[in-house]
């Protein structure tokens, strides 16, 4: 039987009550209509940063909106860490304002630059256009650093569900030359195997907001074409060796059907040699760090994700010649 949080309880609970549809009821349009009709139910207020700006660089289907933020308190021209981030629903909902809350209180909390990515969305735009979009972001902000006052050796990149999926495949990218260099990444209940077969997958069909019949609609939108699921590139999880990737931060809660892939992505960063910090919550369900108004929890797990994440890119960096552990 699933353990639930009295105050994730208390939320199901309501959106039983307002006849709440899945997802996979809807179309893509309706879906991202009902998402983000929500925010304000479910988000607290946004909080102030320094400066919080729109920016829109050349991108493989036409102009890519990138939000850049600067944290309070810092000064325009300080050089600071930063943090790409990737936001979730699906590769099929959400964007840059779905997640804008809680880029602003990363940003504060870890006191570095976060830049958010618009990227396109399935199925008007399918694999590999997402990841695509992401990549041409961190390419653009490493290449253009000295402008944003970021330090271009520390860069991390990090995201929730969908957008964890596009941050552990940046973070592969970057160990193999294809994408500039990463020195953290922050992956918040990841969706890291699309072929989607695992046990959590047979377990978490109903009672909860995101369900496996919710993430099979995400996922046949974003891959149609069912060889592409056994793509490192979609599945990270199937990737070879995740050796000399970048030391994780992987955030999982078990009442999700990505639970089992999440965790397996933590032992398989582990037992590869990279530096892992595994945060499980028994009690939580998946989408929780955007339901700060209703569960204490999400807003507990936003600031430790701030604070690790500053800590890790605002690190010593290791003396000339000598490797990290």
């Amino acid at each position: 039987m699933p353990t639930f949080d009295p105050e994730v309880e208390r939320l199901i609970a309501l959106a039983r009550a307002a006849g709440r549809q899945p997802f996979e009821a809807l179309s893509p349009e309706e879906a991202r209509a009902a998402y983000s009709a929500n925010r304000d139910l479910l988000q607290p207020p946004a909080v102030d940063v320094a400066s919080a700006c729109d920016i829109d660089i050349a991108g493989e289907g036409g102009n890519l909106r990138l939000r850049v933020y600067r944290p309070l308190p810092s000064q325009p021209n300080e050089v600071l860490p930063c943090l790409l981030f990737l936001h979730g629903g699906g590769w099929v909902i959400g964007d840059i304002e779905s997640h804008d809350r809680l880029c602003r209180r990363l940003a504060n909390a870890a006191r570095v630059c976060v830049v958010a990515v618009d990227y396109r969305l399935a199925p008007e735009h399918r694999y590999p256009a997402a990841l695509d979009d992401a990549a041409t972001a961190l390419r653009w902000i490493s290449a253009n650093a000295v402008e944003l006052a970021i330090a271009p050796d520390r860069i991390g990149v990090g995201g929730d569900s969908a957008g964890g999926n596009l941050a552990a495949v940046l973070a592969l990218m970057a160990r193999d030359g294809s994408a500039p260099p990463v020195a953290y990444q922050a992956l918040i209940y990841p969706a890291v195997d699309l072929v989607a077969d695992s046990k959590s997958y047979q377990t978490v069909t109903s009672g909860v907001l995101l369900t496996a019949a919710t993430m099979h609609y995400f996922i046949e939108h974003y891959t149609p074409d069912v060889k592409d699921r056994l793509d490192w590139r979609a599945s990270p999880l199937r990737a070879a060796s995740l050796s000399g990737t970048a030391p994780a931060l992987v955030v999982t809660v078990s009442n999700d059907p990505l639970c089992d892939e999440g965790q397996a992505y933590a032992r398989k960063l582990e037992s590869d040699g990279v530096r892992v910090t595994a945060l499980h919550l028994s009690d939580q369900i998946h989408g929780m760090l955007l339901m700060g108004k209703l569960l204490a929890a999400s807003n507990t797990v936003v600031d430790f994700l701030g604070a690790s994440i500053g800590a890790a890119l605002h690190a010593p960096l290791p003396a000339p010649g000598i490797a990290p552990q």
